[in-house]
């Protein structure tokens, strides 16, 4: 699956479960409660959490957790995006090219 098929499919599934017609606004507020959850599953993998209301969990699960948050993260984005009329693929060649571009002084061959 490319990045770009996901955008799409993800689209279909948020338009048939009637979340695609929030606006941008909205979603920035659904990306910005998912990174507050990656915030959570980095800390539980680097420090754990030490909650009397939580139960203790494996290291492969909070592995697979932090994997979920990210998911979620970028699932958000990629609605974001396409709400813009934003193709995935060209988030990945921006990035490239901002980097590259940014960084073409201190860039070694």
């Amino acid at each position: 699956m490319t990045i770009t098929t996901h955008q799409q499919w993800l689209v279909d599934f948020y338009q048939r479960r009637h979340w695609y017609q929030y606006s941008p606004f909205v979603h920035l507020n659904f990306l910005t409660e998912e990174v507050g959850e990656v915030s959570r599953a980095i800390r539980a993998v680097e420090i754990g959490r030490d909650h009397p209301g939580e139960k203790q969990t494996t290291p492969e699960d909070r592995q697979a957790n932090l994997r979920e948050e990210l998911a979620d993260v970028l699932d958000q984005v990629l609605v974001i995006s396409s709400l813009y009329d934003i193709d995935a693929s060209d988030l990945l060649a921006a990035s490239e090219t901002k980097l590259t571009e940014r960084f073409k002084e201190s860039q070694s061959d």
